[in-house]
């Protein structure tokens, strides 16, 4: 049995490991766009469920998506720097929601489920933002930021799963993983 992360970040990769997962990265080519029909929830879960690829029978296949909410907007990955400024803004003395989806599957058994932390920011001065977004960091992460590395200092409070915000609820990830060993 081989647990396929279909996911090409780091991030997740990184977490997986740490739970203990020996991994083999196959990153989905699927087509993600997908409407948004008002439910934060209901789209990532949606979206891991399309990133989930095939495999054989025997394998656990695991994939995900995350995305960042402030009033019912998603922000996805900043495409330039002006979609970094303006998301880092937006954050900017709020609170915004941090949603990820997850598909676990194993042949055509299958659980998908989402995690949603709340994260508040201090208010951000243009020069801080422009700091960050001269970094490289904000452009392959959900909401242009990543909580575990510079913007760390941009984060005033986290209610939830703070590896849910990395990218992945590895617990749960772990828990709905472990279930289907067996299967």
């Amino acid at each position: 049995m081989k647990i396929l992360l279909a996911s090409a970040s780091p991030r997740r990769k990184e977490l997986m490991e740490k739970a203990g997962f020996s991994i083999e990265i196959k990153p989905s080519d699927t087509d993600e766009n997908i409407v948004f029909d008002g439910n934060v929830g209901e789209y990532v879960m949606k979206l891991a469920e399309i990133k989930s690829i095939d495999a054989s029978a025997d394998d656990i296949v695991v994939s995900a998506d995350t995305v960042v909410a402030i009033d019912n907007k998603i922000l996805g990955k900043p495409e330039n720097r002006q979609a970094a400024y303006d998301m880092l803004k937006t954050l900017s003395g709020n609170i915004h929601s941090v949603y990820t989806g997850v598909c676990v599957k194993k042949g055509k058994v299958k659980e998908i489920f989402f995690e949603k932390t709340d994260v508040e920011f201090f208010d951000l001065t243009d020069e801080e933002i422009y700091k960050y977004i001269d970094t490289g960091e904000p452009f392959d992460k959900a909401g242009g930021y990543g909580v575990q590395s510079k913007a760390c200092i941009f984060v005033k409070r986290i209610d939830g799963d703070y590896y849910n915000v990395v990218g992945l609820p590895i617990a749960k990830v772990y828990r709905a993983v472990s279930k289907l060993v067996n299967v």
